[in-house]
């Protein structure tokens, strides 16, 4: 299954994340789809609700499909303004990303060092919870979704200890989902919390574009159930 067409908008995700994505948005929606990794049907999420549709990064499990998704992210990097020094990525599944996010943009010519974390302190070697370049300077955290922000200030909270500044974010998918009761979403939490700057490569808005503007009557009939989704839990 695929999606076609869609409409292309330009957007700002640091300065408005719930606005209309881009082109590369609706290609990366198509992509997610045509890969299993963004599925549909009834899942129910962190906070219990039960979701028409569910993003899973662990899906990207081969290398044409983890290499394309780096391609994603650097891209929307690269175009965002994003300014930092180095990535982080939380364990588990930033780990993948963060590493492959740092190859694509040395590709482009953007060579950055990274790290990541451990879940489970090591005590031999080096021990420790962190790996690879040591956290200085301003450091872009690397996430696919962020449902209640927690890994983000787990993350926050690791990189100001060793010395080094949350400066941004940047998520696969940004679900545009309230957190709990809030009016805003995790994401936005987490920015104002924090101060960060954020970017996403796609929006919960920029995957009902994709779904009323596909060629694939299977596809499109999910548009309705998750513009119902988002009429009751969006930020």
């Amino acid at each position: 299954m695929s999606l076609m067409g869609g409409a292309a908008i330009a957007h700002d995700a640091e300065a408005n994340p719930s606005a209309p994505n881009d082109a590369l948005a609706q290609e990366f929606v198509r992509f997610a789809v045509d890969a299993g990794v963004l599925r549909f049907g009834e899942f129910t999420t962190k906070a219990g609700r039960l979701s028409p549709y569910f993003f899973n990064a662990g899906l990207f499990d081969d290398g044409a499909k983890l290499g394309r998704l780096a391609e994603f992210y650097a891209r929307r990097l690269l175009a965002s303004g994003l300014v930092f020094d180095m990535l982080f990525g939380p364990a588990y599944k930033g780990i993948p990303l963060a590493a492959a996010v740092a190859v694509e943009l040395a590709r482009h010519g953007r060579n950055v060092p990274f790290a990541y974390n451990r879940k489970e302190a090591k005590d031999h070697g080096e021990g420790g919870t962190l790996v690879g370049a040591p956290l200085a300077g301003r450091v872009l955290i690397i996430d696919d979704v962020i449902s209640a922000g927690t890994s983000v200030r787990e993350s926050i909270s690791l990189i100001t200890a060793a010395g080094g500044t949350a400066q941004a974010l940047v998520v696969a998918l940004d679900r545009q989902e309230r957190a709990g009761n809030a009016a805003g979403s995790a994401l936005q939490h987490v920015q104002a919390e924090a101060g960060l700057h954020v970017a996403a490569i796609a929006t919960l808005t920029d995957l009902l574009g994709a779904l009323r503007g596909s060629g694939d009557a299977t596809i499109a009939a999910h548009f309705d159930r998750v513009a119902a989704y988002r009429a009751r839990y969006g930020a």
